[in-house]
């Protein structure tokens, strides 16, 4: 019997109080299927790190960095990332613009781009990277948009060396609430090649 079944596993909802496009930072975290080292290796001691990227894993990476060209119009900022051998953090801020505009929560602060810094946090939520968001703004516009082109823009470049290559269906996001928390978020992050001797995804 695979004691390791259902491990990880996404629960089958999302936030559904919350608008994915609306102007806000959010921690995701996207592991790779059945948590394989596909982007590197990392050995360290109390003295250091040697965090080494595969070929696969600068891809990922430097798929990462152009999202914000790619998707210009949505006013986007990179905080806090790192790419891990079997799994991807990152803090993505969606700032203000044309495609949510005219949406608002009550319920949670707004976080605009000026108001944050590259610092750190806890880990995150399960969430399902296909939930129904049908009553808020373009479906096109939102976090989950954001991560569907980015893993398909990986993998379509790691199977070129990899036929085998493929992410966990879905992904955890948390909605950053205010910037002590984004500041604990980046520092977890940071510090994630470092502690990965006792890492949950290891």
């Amino acid at each position: 019997m695979n004691s390791n079944k259902g491990k990880y596993r996404a629960d089958s909802h999302r936030a559904d109080w919350w608008d994915y496009s609306v102007a806000a930072a959010y921690f995701i975290t996207i592991c790779t299927k059945n948590m394989q080292h596909f982007f590197g290796s990392i050995d360290s001691d109390l003295l250091q790190v040697n965090h080494q990227l595969s070929e696969i894993g600068e891809i990922a990476q430097n798929e990462w960095i152009k999202t914000p060209d790619i998707r210009s119009d949505m006013n986007l900022f990179l905080g806090e990332f790192v790419v891990m051998p079997n799994h991807f953090h990152a803090i993505i801020c969606i700032g203000s613009n044309q495609f949510n505009v005219n949406s608002s929560r009550d319920t949670m602060p707004r976080v605009e781009n000026s108001e944050l810094k590259n610092n750190s946090g806890n880990v995150a939520k399960h969430r399902d990277g296909t939930g129904n968001q049908k009553r808020f703004g373009a479906q096109s516009k939102n976090l989950a948009s954001i991560i569907r082109g980015y893993k398909s823009s990986v993998t379509k470049k790691a199977r070129q060396l990899n036929p085998d290559f493929a992410w966990q269906a879905n992904y955890y996001d948390r909605i950053i609430r205010n910037e002590y928390e984004y500041e604990r978020i980046a520092e977890y992050i940071q510090n994630n090649p470092m502690n990965w001797g006792k890492d949950k995804f290891r």
